[in-house]
């Protein structure tokens, strides 16, 4: 029998979900509000052990209602697992919603969204449980950044690392020898954020392994998205792998408004 994840139905989250910040404090213009917010990925019971920072939802992720689904999901589960953890970690994203365009950075810092974010942290902070926490690239840094100025966040001792997102390469690179050295780059930069990572984790779910990332991305650098973290009925197609969503339309504004889903080959007989 497959578990699943009830999403945000303990407090605070539950009060939380329910009194978002809407197009007033992420307008239309820079974000695609009109897909709803996406919270978080994993535990909300209190048994995080460690708290990942994202940036913010795409097209799979305004699908699962969950964040850190696709691709950069997949090797962020990886780098959990080369901690030892396997279910023990909650995921929340700098912002709520999709951003659109190149404008979305700038709104990280702005009061209702993260007073609003800070809430979701310290609701996880709460318990004192989280050992670690890692953030996704530079808006998951200044999230951080924006938390550790507050009261809850100056009192924190909770070991933070600062690393490059999971799929930077893919986005900066624009031949496939710049993505092959920005995937170096970066993994070299996952490397030496490993032993203190493990040094902070005293409870993991598994035995901690002692491999370092190589130069590139293997398969068993990645894992795929459990089945516990997501809404009850999620065909497993569309949490072992992505590329099954995708926006379309011949314009800008077309694609904002349609994402078509497609089964992959090989699922329906």
């Amino acid at each position: 029998m497959l578990d699943f994840d009830l999403g945000p139905v303990v407090e605070p989250f539950k009060t939380l979900a329910g009194a978002f910040p809407d197009e007033t404090a992420y307008p239309f213009d820079d974000f695609r509000v009109e897909w709803g917010p996406i919270f978080h990925r994993g535990r909300l019971d209190g048994s995080a052990r460690v708290l990942v920072i994202g940036q913010d939802p795409g097209q799979h992720e305004n699908i699962l209602r969950r964040i850190l689904v696709g691709e950069a999901g997949r090797r962020s589960q990886g780098l959990l697992a080369k901690l030892g953890i396997t279910k023990s970690y909650v995921m929340v994203n700098a912002l709520l919603y999709s951003v659109y365009g190149s404008g979305g950075a700038k709104y990280v810092d702005d009061a209702p969204v993260a007073g609003y974010r800070n809430k979701w942290i310290d609701g996880i902070m709460a318990g004192g449980k989280v050992e670690a926490a890692v953030t996704f690239g530079q808006m998951a840094k200044k999230a951080w950044e924006v938390w550790k100025a507050t009261p809850s966040g100056t009192a924190s001792t909770v070991v933070v690392r600062h690393l490059t997102h999971p799929t930077q390469p893919e986005s900066a690179g624009k031949t496939k020898v710049e993505r092959t050295q920005l995937t170096q780059t970066m993994l070299q930069g996952w490397n030496a954020a490993l032993p203190p990572l493990r040094a902070a984790i005293q409870h993991p779910d598994q035995p901690i392994p002692a491999g370092l990332y190589g130069s590139a991305f293997t398969d068993a650098d990645k894992a795929d998205i459990p089945a516990f973290d997501l809404p009850a009925g999620t065909p497993a197609w569309m949490y072992a792998d992505d590329g099954w969503a995708r926006r379309v339309g011949e314009t800008a504004e077309k694609k904002r408004a349609s994402i078509a889903i497609t089964v992959p080959a090989g699922i329906i007989p």
